[in-house]
């Protein structure tokens, strides 16, 4: 969990998850196809601060390595790896800061959410977008899980 900072909302509920070595890299797409995740792609992670105020995405490494910034200039800077999967919820910031030459990821959307708007931090209107990101509904099965109430994982 990262508090609204720097322009990006983050989510007021919901943390960023990183879970290591979670599924083989040639399988990320298959998976997240698997599991109803849509509107998948497969490049890097943009080098600014950045968000996504109506949609989660959920990011598997397919190659390489990389030093994503989550939640913000006062988040954590993460190191990951192929085979790694970062779940974002909607609102929450993130940056590559480095990568290696063989980087790749291969983002998805879970259903309703496959066209995401993505936003780059904006002081003047973090505010409402705490509020809007707090209304976009918690996905029904992600990744294979049903989801509890009070959290992610």
């Amino acid at each position: 969990m990262v508090p609204a900072n720097g322009g990006i909302p983050n989510h007021p509920a919901w943390p960023a998850l990183l879970v290591r070595s979670a599924v083989a890299p040639d399988q990320i797409e298959e998976t997240f196809l698997a599991n109803g995740w849509r509107g998948t792609w497969r490049w890097s992670v943009y080098d600014y601060h950045h968000f996504h105020p109506a949609s989660h995405e959920v990011l598997g490494v397919a190659a390489g390595s990389a030093v994503i910034h989550v939640g913000g200039p006062d988040g954590p800077q993460l190191d990951v790896q192929a085979g790694d999967v970062m779940i974002l919820p909607a609102g929450v910031g993130h940056k590559r800061v480095s990568a290696s030459s063989d980087f790749a990821v291969i983002g998805a959307y879970p259903p309703g959410q496959e066209s995401p708007e993505i936003c780059r931090a904006d002081p003047a209107s973090v505010v409402q977008m705490v509020a809007r990101v707090a209304e976009v509904p918690r996905p029904d099965c992600p990744l294979g899980r049903r989801l509890t109430d009070d959290s992610w994982t």
